[in-house]
């Protein structure tokens, strides 16, 4: 019998916390329909953003002072910067922060810039950090632009077939690569009065250490060819690539003045323009640093800045969370909602169409403005929140674009990727240049089970294409049971998406895959009941399913474990931990990044996970009666 009240009671605090969650959750939504929570990363955005500023000559003493204090706020006991909340200390990061705290007026003796010194020095100095720190650095005189791994523009002559043209870069990485050719053609040395001779510890560039695989000392051989063609170029050929990739990123300016809506491509671009001429008023550069403006967060005496804001993705979650927790179709939040988000359908043919040309357009992208890179994972979840609207010939037609968009971008292989078909050249990855994060978009499990579970929901669970799909799942599967998650940590996040659509797709809950899974989900289950994963399984297998427990992880375990119709004590402890942790206003508190950007590199702490994923778990286990 205590069993039995303890069970009933477990069901009441859950349903309670929904009530709460979803209270909270409809409070956030703008009066135009859509949601966006903060896209959190790290203070590279804030340091880049001061270095900017200082490139441009526009440098205002009021907003340096507000961002610095932001810097200075996310330091570590020891001095240094990391990429995550509760991760290791990073090197460039580090360096970055300095240089722009001394930018901001800070002096060296100063403790917690001496601590961050010998930390630099400690590391093998600013010689080995990453190739975006030194191009930032030789833009004042702090390293050499001859110890830069050379991108020249002439890369814009390569055709599509050719090894490392331009479009075997994946899209975030192919406009950061095209800006940054201009900039690095025209190599330019704007001095800001400091120096960093106390970060150096004299050894040779990273790029140039010993090199043993055959690729690595072909590259580096090719590196050297072409600093010496730097020295020298084709006058006319020179000219005649800066005006091509000019005329390529001019064509690719969003209505909200960026690039791609991330914040690589958009600083890169608007110095790209600026060397090539541009004035401060000129449209295109003044749009650029308005749009900017957008991606700010100021509170009291602090500034921050986003790398990208996620509405379409944010709105899409959020729908599909309300209907989970028993939104009706006609709710008049899910109405707007999906009003915005069919006025956010993408009817450009964007960079995807260079591989898919016969594709007609359709899709959705991540971002407010964002025409020229729609997306896989946006569409598909796009789709699914739509079909949790009021039908109509509209919403009917948008997704079914949608889905023979998503079914046109399949790679080769029968999986996809997140914004391209079959960008998967892995020669990139060698160049010198490319040490930044991932530069290629090889298909993932999370992004392929996504689609499966759209195509299952469209009635195509039993289409070849998604039976291919599915069997390339399987495959994906790691021995101990999980799935790798490449744009959320981590395989938490691959085992929360994968489970649920096999099952969506029809594989029974009894299949070997679906059982391995629960088995290993049960065992990195903490002890406190939730789940978390460190974001250093990326690099360390020890780390996979380990970590502290969060809502978002917690939720998407619970998510999978629902799909798999289990109703056992790692439900009902995972559910009690949501409940025991909810906060009073109804949401979570939820510090660790949960996100991925580039794994190992650029990691993301969405603020409304904390929110909509639980919603979606309790909802599920609540109106299944699972608990």
């Amino acid at each position: 019998m205590s069993g039995l009240l303890e069970q009933t009671t477990l069901r009441r605090e859950a349903e309670a916390a929904l009530t709460a969650a979803v209270g909270h959750l409809r409070d956030l939504q703008s009066p135009e329909g859509w949601w966006k929570g903060e896209l959190e990363t790290n203070i590279t955005m804030e340091a880049e953003d001061l270095l900017l500023r200082a490139f441009l000559g526009i440098a205002d003493p009021e907003i340096t002072r507000k961002t610095a204090k932001w810097i200075r706020s996310k330091q570590l006991e020891d001095g240094t910067w990391a990429i995550f909340h509760g991760g290791p200390s990073d090197l460039s990061a580090t360096i970055e922060a300095y240089v722009a705290l001394r930018l901001a007026g800070d002096a060296t003796d100063a403790p917690h810039m001496r601590a961050a010194a010998q930390f630099v020095r400690d590391r093998g100095g600013v010689e080995r950090a990453r190739v975006f720190t030194k191009i930032w650095l030789s833009l004042f005189g702090l390293w050499s632009w001859d110890h830069v791994p050379a991108m020249p523009p002439e890369l814009i002559f390569l055709p599509r077939w050719f090894p490392l043209n331009l479009y075997d870069f994946a899209c975030w990485a192919r406009q950061t690569v095209a800006a940054l050719t201009v900039v690095s053609a025209y190599r330019p040395v704007r001095p800001i009065g400091i120096a960093i001779d106390e970060l150096r510890v004299g050894g040779p560039p990273l790029h140039r250490r010993k090199i043993t695989d055959p690729w690595g000392r072909a590259f580096l051989r090719l590196d050297r060819v072409l600093h010496r063609y730097e020295r020298r170029p084709v006058r006319r050929l020179r000219e005649a690539a800066l005006a091509r990739m000019e005329r390529w990123i001019l064509e690719r300016q969003e209505a909200d003045g960026g690039w791609g809506g991330i914040q690589p491509p958009w600083v890169y671009s608007i110095m790209a323009l600026s060397l090539r001429g541009y004035a401060l008023d000129h449209p295109a550069i003044e749009k650029a640093l308005r749009g900017l403006e957008g991606f700010t967060i100021t509170e009291g005496d602090v500034r921050r800045l986003e790398a990208c804001q996620s509405p379409v993705w944010d709105t899409a979650l959020a729908v599909v969370a309300l209907g989970d927790a028993g939104a009706l179709p006609s709710d008049p939040a899910i109405a707007r909602a999906a009003g915005w988000l069919l006025g956010e359908e993408v009817g450009h043919r964007g960079d995807w169409a260079i591989r898919r040309p016969e594709i007609p357009t359709g899709g959705w992208a991540f971002e407010f403005a964002n025409d020229w890179y729609p997306d896989i994972d946006d569409t598909t979840e796009v789709a699914l929140a739509l079909r949790r609207a009021e039908a109509s010939p509209a919403l009917d037609a948008a997704v079914a674009r949608g889905v023979e968009w998503t079914i046109g971008m399949r790679s080769k292989d029968g999986a996809w990727g997140a914004f391209d078909a079959d960008n998967v050249r892995a020669l990139v990855r060698r160049l010198p240049f490319c040490d930044f994060g991932e530069v290629i978009d090889p298909p993932s499990a999370d992004v392929t089970a996504h689609v499966v579970e759209m195509l299952a929901h469209e009635g195509r669970a039993d289409d070849p294409i998604t039976r291919e799909a599915v069997d390339w799942l399987l495959r994906e599967q790691e021995p101990e049971g999980s799935w790798f998650g490449r744009w959320g940590a981590n395989h938490l996040y691959g085992t929360g998406a994968v489970v649920p659509a096999l099952v969506a797709a029809r594989v029974p809950r009894e299949h070997a895959a679906v059982r391995r899974a629960v088995a290993w989900l049960e065992n990195v289950q903490n002890l406190d009941g939730g789940w978390g994963e460190d974001l250093r399984s990326y690099q360390t297998r020890r780390w996979r399913g380990v970590g502290a427990s969060t809502p978002s992880q917690t939720a998407w375990a619970l998510l999978a474990l629902h799909a798999a119709g289990e109703r056992s004590d790692a439900v009902r402890r995972g559910v009690a931990w949501l409940v025991d942790n909810q906060l009073p206003d109804g949401t979570w508190d939820e510090p660790y990044f949960t996100g991925t950007g580039f794994p190992g590199d650029f990691y993301i702490n969405y603020h409304l996970y904390r929110l909509v994923f639980p919603v979606t778990a309790l909802g599920r286990l609540v109106r299944g009666e699972m608990l």
